[in-house]
């Protein structure tokens, strides 16, 4: 098949994207397929060849990519590309995309994970992997996912959505907000936007830094646990009818627990060498594995998610398991943890990057 692997665009987890589509184009072009890695942003400007022949470039379009320890400078992004218009969609990005047989969203964040793209992609009609636009954009707003968790009864901690405040607003909110607790901005990920404040001079500093990436904030207790996460894999429905893949039987992965080096599973921890250890099959007892199995896929199946996803857990001292959030399109490196829960019941890096390619088109022919 003809493939475009969409990674990098414009969010603070671009680097990210970066280095899970190159790990997914080689991945599809060892299997035999004609996969090109396009960077959704800077598009198609450094390539001279025709257009029709670039799903012949011998080497797939793959360059440099590597996450480095902070989260890149998006201003410095948008000065490099050569056309300075309002876009997201780079040189001839949209033009490529429809030549191909399925675009492979490699892309991490608000540019790409919140819907935008897909419902573009739906108006075009370019079959894409993964969820589709309103099932990405709910989970990607972690206020709009908290309430789906409490309605379709998945445990999460007690949260407080705050969706506008200013400068003047911080002091009031100080006083009023329960410590220790999580801020969070309400659309980011990798951690990005997210403090843990203990006192509330921290509390104050987290409200203001948080004000570079918006003014909406999702604040919610403490939990004190074990990072884990589970993922669902080929459970959704076509026409009417589930289909699973056979090895996964219910169709989530079998956790995987997340041993930060620092004080908790930041940016730093999550993509630099050494920063985390992990576990895969987590070591927790088989009801443990089955009841955070269980909420992943309520998760999955409330907000209307298909093909794949990635639900983060707290497990507290008590063996209680609380849901921070779904990733509708989680790392893909084969150091990734949904490809290391994969592995785990025998489905290979570049198997796993195929056969989501595979489950997304039957959902796209729906």
């Amino acid at each position: 098949m003809k493939i475009v692997v969409l990674a990098g665009g414009l969010s603070t987890e671009r680097q990210v994207s970066l280095v899970t589509g190159s790990s997914v184009c080689r991945a599809l072009r060892s299997r035999g397929h004609q996969a090109i890695l396009v960077d959704m942003f800077l598009g198609l400007e450094g390539y001279e060849g025709p257009l029709a022949g670039i799903f012949d470039a011998p080497d797939g379009l793959l360059g440099a990519a590597a996450i480095e320890g902070t989260a890149p400078d998006l201003d410095a992004v948008r000065r490099g590309r050569a056309d300075q218009g309002p876009s997201l969609f780079g040189k001839d990005v949209l033009a490529v995309c429809a030549m191909a047989d399925i675009v492979f969203l490699g892309l991490h964040g608000a540019c790409g994970e919140d819907g935008r793209v897909q419902a573009a992609f739906d108006l075009l009609g370019i079959p894409y992997t993964g969820a589709g636009y309103l099932s990405s954009g709910m989970a990607m707003d972690k206020a709009v996912t908290k309430r789906v968790m409490a309605d379709a009864g998945v445990p999460t901690a007690p949260w407080r959505d705050i969706p506008h405040y200013e400068e003047v607003d911080i002091p009031a909110l100080v006083e009023e907000i329960e410590l220790p607790c999580a801020v969070k901005i309400v659309n980011g990920g990798s951690s990005v936007g997210v403090s843990l404040p203990e006192t509330k001079e921290e509390l104050a500093a987290a409200l203001r830094d948080t004000l570079r990436y918006g003014s909406h904030v999702l604040v919610e207790k403490k939990i004190r646990g074990r990072e884990l996460s589970v993922g669902v894999l080929g459970e959704q429905k076509i026409k009417g009818r589930e289909i699973q893949i056979a090895v996964l039987g219910d169709g989530y992965l079998p956790a995987v627990e997340i041993i930060p080096k620092s004080a908790y599973f930041d940016y730093y921890a999550k993509y630099q060498t050494g920063g985390s250890e992990e576990i895969c099959p987590a070591r927790i007892t088989p009801e443990q594995q089955r009841e955070m199995g269980e909420y992943a896929l309520r998760l999955h199946r409330a907000l209307g998610l298909s093909v794949y996803s990635r639900t983060d857990f707290l497990l507290d001292d008590e063996g209680r398991p609380w849901c921070l959030e779904t990733n509708t399109l989680p790392g893909m490196t084969p150091a990734s943890l949904l490809p290391k829960e994969a592995a785990a019941v025998g489905i290979p890096y570049e198997e796993l990057c195929e056969e989501i390619v595979r489950l997304s088109l039957a959902v796209r022919r729906t």
